[in-house]
């Protein structure tokens, strides 16, 4: 398996990140998203305001968070973000999230995942979070069992969300951030 460079995200990235965040969904995302819907992620205005959304996540983090992405041939091939879980804002720290990490699909299977999840893990370890969630749809198990692979556990909790118009169902996992590790 090839090693990976992970980095900090620039402003100049924020294009490349939406890329690979709509390339992602559209392959992983075709049997529960409608086509038309995650086809017209590409167009605009919709890839501009989130390009730009992107790009004020990456230049003005919130504290404690984090945009990754991985190089591969010359362009980004996946990135992750992280941070305080979503919603702890009045009392920040408890609880760490990974809020997406996403991996272009021809790059998939080359270990861009793992070292994406490697780096995330230290980086949550790194701003003194004693665990982590994120949310992942229900209907996504080889997602779900790359997140298992890499120590995180379902713990019961679920929501549903609203996504390009469809009712999806979202599951909870959770791990344990051990300072040692």
């Amino acid at each position: 398996m090839a090693e990976f460079s992970v980095r900090d995200a620039q402003p100049g990235d924020a294009g490349a990140i939406l890329h690979v965040r709509t390339r992602t969904w559209q392959a992983a995302y075709a049997h529960i998203l409608p086509r038309e819907k995650l086809e017209a992620m590409s167009a605009e205005p919709w890839a501009e305001r989130w390009t730009e959304w992107w790009r004020g996540v990456i230049e003005d983090p919130a504290p404690g968070a984090h945009t990754l992405v991985v190089d591969d041939a010359g362009g980004v091939a996946g990135f992750a973000s992280l941070g305080s879980m979503s919603g702890e804002q009045d009392e920040p720290g408890r609880i760490g999230e990974l809020y997406a990490i996403y991996v272009l699909p021809e790059a998939s299977g080359r270990g861009i995942g793992q070292a994406l999840m490697a780096e995330v893990l230290n980086r949550l370890r790194s701003e003194g979070f004693p665990e982590a969630i994120l949310w992942v749809l229900e209907d996504n198990p080889r997602t779900r069992c790359f997140y298992e692979l890499a120590g995180w556990q379902a713990d019961g909790a679920s929501k549903d969300e609203e996504w390009l118009g469809t009712l999806v169902r979202e599951i909870r996992y959770r791990i344990a951030l051990d300072p040692a590790t």
